[in-house]
C-alpha cells in the first residue's frame, strides 16, 4: 500500500503537489498596489545548488573536500495577460534597474547590482496544500534578472502568449508551514 493512503486513514494529508503554488515578484507589483502575487505564473524552477569539490591527490588515492556553494538561476514562465501587461511589466523592471538605451554621447548610466536588486525588490515561490495554505516558502536573496524573453509569436498557433524572466541571486531561505527558515543567516 502506498505511503499516503495508509496516512489518510489516519486523517493524513496529502504529498506536496506541483500544481499548488503561487510567485511573488514585488517589483511587478500592480499599479493598483496589489501585493505582486502572479495569479498567470505557469511554470517555477525552485531554487537549488552545487557544492563544488576540492580534489587533493595523495599517492594513489584521490580524496574530496566540499567547497564553495554555487545557487543555480531560477525561471519563471509567465502567461502574458492584457491587465495587468507583464511585458510593460518586466521592462518597466529592467529600467528601473537602471538600464537605459544609448540615446546621446552623455548617456553613461548603467546598472549596479543595487540598482537591478531594488527594481527587482523579492521573488517568493510558496508551494501550497490542498486548502491552500501555505506549507513551502522560498525567498530570493538579492535576486535580478538576467534574462527575459518575451514570447514568439506565429500565426498558426492559438496558445496563450509566453514570457520567460530568469533570476540570479546570491543565496535562498526556505520556511516550512512553521515558519523556521533553513538557510538563513
Amino acid at each position: 500500500m502506498s505511503f499516503w493512503s495508509d496516512n489518510h486513514a489516519n486523517g493524513g494529508t496529502d504529498p506536496k503537489r506541483n500544481f499548488r503554488f503561487k510567485v511573488r515578484i514585488l517589483g511587478m507589483q500592480g499599479e493598483d498596489g496589489s501585493n505582486g502575487y502572479l495569479y498567470y505564473a505557469k511554470t517555477v524552477t525552485k531554487p537549488s545548488f552545487a557544492i563544488n569539490a576540492a580534489e587533493h591527490k595523495f599517492l594513489n588515492h584521490t580524496f574530496y573536500y566540499p567547497g564553495a556553494v554555487t545557487w543555480n538561476d531560477v525561471t519563471v514562465t509567465l502567461v502574458d495577460p492584457q491587465d495587468p501587461d507583464s511585458v510593460i511589466n518586466l521592462a518597466k523592471m529592467i529600467q528601473d534597474g537602471n538600464y537605459k538605451p544609448p540615446g546621446t554621447d552623455n548617456d553613461l548610466a548603467t546598472m549596479s547590482k543595487s540598482s537591478a536588486v531594488g527594481a527587482v525588490k523579492s521573488v517568493e515561490i510558496v508551494q501550497l496544500n490542498a486548502e491552500g495554505k501555505e506549507i513551502e516558502t522560498w525567498n530570493l536573496w538579492n535576486p535580478f534578472a538576467t534574462d527575459l524573453k518575451f514570447g514568439d509569436l506565429e500565426y498558426g498557433n492559438d496558445d496563450l502568449t509566453e514570457l520567460t524572466v530568469t533570476f540570479k541571486y546570491d543565496w535562498a531561505t526556505v520556511a516550512g508551514k512553521t515558519g523556521d527558515a533553513v538557510f538563513k543567516s
